[in-house]
C-alpha cells in the first residue's frame, strides 16, 4: 500500500505532547487538532507509531476520500475499493464510524452499510466472504462521515493504545496510561533526575516513567494490533523494530523512582502491573502516608494525583489533604519540582504555593489542571499565591 496520510487520535489537551513525539520519530505534522494529529507515512510506518507513541490513542492509515450524500452513495463509493487485497476472505473485520449526515440517525446503520459494501466485493472477488462483528480484536476499519465528506480509514491499533497489556490489577479508578504518559512529559522528566510518586494508586504514573526513563516503547508487551491481520502484513519489518527496540533500551537508571501509597492493596497492585511491564526492580514501592514518602536527595520530580472532591461529604477531608500536600512540598520536597494532577482548582488553592505552570488536561469528561510549583530551597520557596 503506498504512503498516505495518516491521523493519531487522542484525549483533548494531549495534542502537544503527541505532536512532540510524532517529530521525535522523524514524522511530519501536516496537521493538528483538538483531539489529533495529521502526519503521512506508509502501513509500515504504522507499525512504528504503533509501537513508540505513548500518548497516542489510535494510529488510523486514510484509504480514500470521496463525497456520499446518502446512504445508497456511500454504498456505491465503497464498493469500488479494493478491499480483496487489504482483508483476508476468511478472516474478520469490525467497522466503526464518527458520522453527522442529515440521512444517518443512527451510526450503526452507516457501519452496516460499510460492512456490506465490503463483504459484497470481496464475496465478488474471492467468491467468499469474511465473518464481521463489533470485536476489534483484527481488522478494523473506521468510517468518518460528515455532510457529504467521507474519509475511509484503517485504525492499525485495534484496541485503544492505552490499553499496553501490562495493567493487570486497576485499582480504584486508574489515570489511563497515555494520560499518565502526558503528564510525565509535560514535566519535561526524561529519566536524568529522580521521580517520586505519592498517591500511586495501581502505579501508572511510576510504570511510564519507567518506560520513558529506559527508552522503551509502550507498545512492546502488546500482542495484537489490527496492522498484524491484513493482507501482506510485513512479519519480519514488526519483529526488526521490536529486535531494535530492546536493543536500544537502557537496563537500568541512574536515578530513582520511588511511587507510595497508604494502601497495602494498591501497592500489591501496582508491583504487579509493574512487574508484567518489566520494570519492577527500577521502582521502589512504599506503603505509607505520602506526607511520609522517602525524597531522595538530589533534584527531581514529585507528582501527586489526588482525589478531585466529586463526593461532596469529601470536601473537608480533601481540603486538609490538599493543605498537607502543599506542606509536603514546602519541608520535605525542596530543589525538586512538584506537580499536582487535579481536577478541582478551588481545592488546589489550599496547597498554598506560586505555580509556574498551569497545564490543561482532561481525565475522561473532567477538566483538569497539571499544576507546577518550584519548591526553592531558602525563601522563594515559600511563595504564596
Amino acid at each position: 500500500m503506498e504512503k498516505s496520510r495518516i491521523i493519531i487520535t487522542c484525549a483533548k489537551g494531549i495534542t502537544p505532547f503527541l505532536k512532540e513525539e510524532i517529530l521525535k520519530l522523524g514524522f511530519p505534522v501536516i496537521m493538528e487538532t483538538v483531539a489529533g494529529v495529521m502526519t503521512a507515512g506508509t502501513i509500515e510506518d504504522t507499525m512504528k507509531l504503533n509501537l513508540w507513541l505513548r500518548t497516542g490513542h489510535r494510529v488510523l492509515f486514510l484509504i480514500k476520500e470521496f463525497t456520499s450524500k446518502d446512504p445508497g452513495e456511500l454504498y456505491k463509493n465503497l464498493i469500488e475499493i479494493p478491499w480483496e487485497d487489504y482483508i483476508p476472505e476468511d478472516g474478520y473485520f469490525c467497522v466503526t464510524s464518527n458520522v453527522d449526515n442529515p440521512y444517518i440517525k443512527d451510526s450503526r446503520y452507516a457501519n452496516v452499510k460499510c460492512k456490506d459494501a465490503i463483504v459484497d466485493r470481496i464475496r465478488l472477488k474471492k467468491g467468499r466472504r469474511p465473518d464481521s462483528g463489533p470485536e476489534r480484536n483484527s481488522i478494523v476499519v473506521n468510517l468518518y462521515w460528515k455532510g457529504k465528506d467521507c474519509s475511509i480509514y484503517f485504525d492499525t491499533s485495534g484496541e485503544a493504545l492505552s490499553k499496553r497489556n501490562y495493567r493487570k490489577i486497576p485499582f480504584k479508578a486508574p489515570m489511563q496510561e497515555t494520560l499518565a504518559s502526558a503528564v510525565i512529559l509535560a514535566t519535561k522528566w526524561d529519566g536524568k533526575s529522580h521521580f517520586v510518586n505519592p498517591m500511586c494508586g495501581s502505579g501508572t504514573l511510576a510504570i511510564e516513567a519507567a518506560l520513558i526513563g529506559l527508552n522503551k516503547p509502550p507498545g512492546i508487551h502488546r500482542n495484537n494490533y489490527s496492522f498484524m491481520h491484513m493482507k501482506g502484513f510485513n512479519s519480519n519489518y514488526w519483529n526488526q523494530l521490536k529486535t531494535d527496540a530492546k536493543k536500544n533500551a537502557l537496563r537500568e537508571l541512574n536515578y530513582k523512582i520511588i511511587a507510595s501509597d497508604i494502601s497495602e492493596e494498591a501497592i500489591s497492585a501496582a508491583k504487579k502491573n509493574a512487574a508484567t511491564a518489566g520494570v519492577e526492580h527500577l521502582i521502589e514501592f512504599l506503603v505509607c502516608d505520602y506526607s511520609e514518602t522517602k525524597i531522595p536527595e538530589g533534584e527531581g520530580v514529585v507528582i501527586i494525583n489526588p482525589e478531585y472532591g466529586e463526593r461532596m461529604g469529601k470536601m473537608k477531608e480533601l481540603e486538609d489533604v490538599y493543605k498537607g500536600i502543599g506542606d509536603f512540598f514546602k519541608q520535605k520536597c525542596t530543589g525538586y519540582k512538584g506537580y499536582i494532577f487535579t481536577g478541582n482548582l478551588g481545592l488546589a488553592k489550599k496547597i498554598g504555593l506560586k505555580t509556574f505552570c498551569r497545564i490543561p488536561f482532561y481525565n475522561g469528561d473532567i477538566e483538569c489542571r497539571l499544576l507546577g510549583y518550584e519548591l526553592y530551597k531558602g525563601s522563594k520557596k515559600d511563595q504564596v499565591e
